[in-house]
């Protein structure tokens, strides 16, 4: 069994950002990340409003941070942490499938996962042109037709990216207007993305690969079978909150993790941070909570001793 001060579960800016403070704090520090470093951070195609940069995109981004949180802390990938243990004694057992760990605090940076569509047709042709991350499977389309579903920034900002790549893309929002940063819809005009207004995707059709989406208008009821090539889906996110639920933390009626200005939870030595505590899901705001967390783990382990 591994010893740590903190472990921290999830890699993303808000775990990163963590794990370095907490690191140059000589706080032996451990993140734990069930899939690769970075999280959904190395999805966002480029932001224009992270500090210090002008346009970056996440996974360059993503590689700067854990270059330098690697001089201060250990970060294991693909190890998926199964559940955390409250002890007698204040401190934390966490199990991963081939691992058991102890902390004296532990940092929940678990993020959220995509929301799907929940349509005919989308778990079957998953990987066979349904997609959730421009940037990974995007370049698979140049020239050829899809659609992005969403209205957020997330959506947006795909949808520019594979228009930027020679993806002949459309939009497909379910309301009249988009809720994404006004920026962002100046880009999409300067582009002359198309946007099929207030309609919802109700099926996804193809044998092996996708054909078509079956598109309902919101306003008449009519429906119209567009042929497509792929369908990359961005509706936004539910929080990853189980290792959360199973260790009694408390949370908000939408399922984020309630925490104070210090991140703290309701259960002691235990903090949040990043997009698993809700509000804006932003990078440089996950960063300042994953530096807070960290910064009061730091204070709570001193006032133990």
């Amino acid at each position: 069994m591994d010893n740590c001060d903190v472990i921290i579960i999830g890699s993303g800016p808000a775990g990163l950002t963590a794990a370095l403070y907490c690191g140059r704090q000589s706080l032996k520090t451990l993140v734990l990340e069930k899939a690769l470093i970075g999280g959904m951070g190395t999805m966002v195609p480029r932001m224009e409003n992270y500090p210090g940069f002008e346009q970056i995109p996440g996974k360059q981004l993503i590689e700067f941070m854990k270059n330098q949180t690697m001089k201060y802390a250990e970060i294991r990938d693909r190890e998926d942490v199964e559940n955390i243990e409250l002890l007698d004694d204040g401190n934390f057992t966490v199990h991963t499938k081939d691992n058991t760990y102890q902390a004296r605090t532990v940092i929940l940076a678990t993020g959220s996962k995509h929301r799907q569509l929940g349509v005919p047709g989308e778990r079957k042709l998953l990987g066979k042109g349904v997609a959730f991350c421009a940037t990974c499977d995007g370049p698979l389309f140049i020239d050829r037709k899809v659609v992005v579903v969403g209205g957020g920034n997330g959506a947006v900002q795909q949808a520019i990216y594979l228009d930027d790549i020679g993806v002949l893309v459309a939009l497909v929002h379910r309301r009249g207007e988009l809720r994404a940063e006004n920026y962002l819809q100046e880009l999409m005009k300067e582009r002359e993305i198309p946007i099929i207004w207030n309609s919802t995707v109700e099926e996804i059709k193809g044998d092996t690969r996708v054909e078509s989406v079956l598109l309902n208008n919101t306003m008449t009821g009519e429906q119209e079978d567009l042929p497509i090539d792929g369908v990359f889906i961005a509706v936004g996110e539910i929080p990853a909150n189980q290792l959360a639920k199973n260790l009694g933390v408390e949370l908000d009626k939408r399922g984020y993790i309630i925490t104070d200005k210090a991140q703290k939870t309701n259960i002691p030595g235990v903090y949040a941070a990043g997009d698993i505590t809700g509000g804006f899901n932003q990078w440089v705001i996950a960063c300042g909570e994953g530096a807070i967390a960290a910064l009061s783990a730091y204070e709570y382990i001193q006032m133990k001793k």
